[in-house]
């Protein structure tokens, strides 16, 4: 039986198991965002896994980045014998290349970096990236992390001169398979984020160019943006994951990959 289809329990400590309402939506989200992106091969892994089966070596990592946004999202710490044990059981032997390469999906696609908190226990924690609480702000705790869309986003902001002509902001999501009016598979519907969410959270600013006509808009940094992070940190992170997420971001949906066809 595929791993993706056994209960979200079974990834998860038997004490640590959610109540119904709050674990089964999350966990049926995180589970088809998981097997989205589970294709997603970092260039940077170089390790030879060809004694398995790709699309059980995509399972194995499909079920570690799920089991790893249920861990962020409860904010509960992990430890790679806890990966170990409810994730691999009996391809163990493939921990190191899976890991490396759910890692990095999280990070570029997400915004969630595993830190290692404890070098003697082993112990993980899973934080936003640049320290953006912005998921913290997700309604009863459901919903995907989004600090990487966010990063994203105000790099393309800050790249076009702060602000950035809505144009622009919609062209770069559009290149990476986000459209206006169309629900995205892991983000959501792009305008209401963006127009609404954020500008309501502080993250960003939306408004008319002044005397436009016919009305043009822009996007600009919001003061919780200035606030949580700074350009120089934003510009160091997507230099360092720049090719990264140039690979990463088209396999976040269907019609991307089927234009890429």
């Amino acid at each position: 039986m595929s791993a993706l289809s056994k209960p979200e329990e079974d990834l998860q400590d038997p004490g640590e198991a959610q109540g119904p309402v709050e674990a089964q939506p999350l966990g049926a989200e995180v589970g088809e965002a998981a097997s989205h992106l589970a294709s997603y091969h970092p260039a940077s892994s170089s390790t030879p896994v060809e004694a398995l089966p790709q699309e059980i070596l995509d399972e194995m990592k499909a079920n570690l980045m799920k089991f790893l946004l249920l861990k962020y999202r409860a904010k509960k710490l992990t430890s790679p014998a806890e990966m170990l044990n409810k994730v691999f059981r009996d391809n163990q032997e493939y921990f190191p290349v899976v890991f490396s390469q759910a890692l990095e999906c999280l990070q570029v696609v997400f915004g969630v970096e595993v830190k290692e908190v404890d070098p003697t226990e082993h112990l993980y924690v899973m934080v936003p990236t640049l320290g953006l609480t912005c998921d913290e702000m997700l309604s009863d705790g459901q919903g995907l992390p989004k600090a990487g869309l966010l990063v994203l986003v105000l790099s393309v902001i800050m790249w076009s001169g702060d602000p950035a002509p809505a144009e622009v902001v919609w062209g770069a999501l559009s290149r990476m398979g986000m459209y206006v009016g169309r629900e995205h598979c892991i983000f959501g519907e792009p305008r209401e984020l963006l127009t609404q969410v954020w500008v309501r959270e502080g993250y960003l600013e939306y408004r008319q160019v002044p005397d436009s006509d016919p009305a043009r808009y822009e996007f600009l940094w919001g003061p919780r943006a200035y606030a949580e992070t700074s350009k120089q940190q934003v510009m160091a992170f997507v230099l360092r994951v720049r090719q990264r997420a140039l690979r990463a971001f088209p396999l976040l949906s269907e019609e991307a990959a089927r234009e890429e066809e």
